[in-house]
């Protein structure tokens, strides 16, 4: 029971960070990233710096940077450091593949358009000043929070089950 507490918090935790930190950063795949590795210790700043351009790929609506972030996460977690290790290739990517199946069926879409067009019932290009202005107009960071929110407690989700199979 202990240990459910302890995890529940630390989801909580990371899920607040992550959304706030979206809010602070403006790009949806720092905030989470951010909050992953402060909350479970993984990555570093070059890592942080790393996901800067990711924000729905570098604003072309393409893959949301929480997606990115979520995924850069599990590379950390799961990912193989020598080019040669298959099975840890493997495990990375069928985590990856399990982690994208879970925010389509979440959000609709890896899409940022997609979801920038589910939440706010239009078409947004965040690469556009006038759009921009209409996002920040609708307070969009704050609305949109939520999804490095959630995508940053369900990676640690993943990582807090990985760690108790593992014990």
């Amino acid at each position: 029971m202990a240990g459910e507490a302890s995890n529940a918090r630390l989801l909580d935790e990371v899920e607040s960070k992550a959304a706030a930190y979206e809010i602070e950063c403006k790009n949806c795949a720092q905030g989470c990233l951010r909050a992953l590795q402060e909350v479970f210790g993984i990555g570093n700043a070059l890592t942080f710096k790393a996901a800067t351009a990711m924000p729905g790929i570098a604003l072309r609506g393409e893959a949301c940077g929480a997606v990115v972030a979520g995924l850069m996460a599990i590379g950390l977690v799961w990912g193989r450091e020598d080019p040669l290790d298959m099975d840890s290739y493997m495990r990375s990517v069928s985590q990856g593949r399990k982690f994208c199946r879970w925010f389509e069926k979440e959000f609709g879409s890896v899409m940022c358009r997609d979801i920038v067009r589910q939440r706010f019932g239009k078409e947004l290009n965040l690469a556009s000043p006038d759009d921009v202005k209409e996002f920040l107009r609708m307070d969009g960071y704050r609305h949109c929070s939520c999804v490095p929110g959630k995508t940053a407690r369900r990676v640690g989700e993943m990582i807090l089950e990985s760690n108790d199979k593992s014990a």
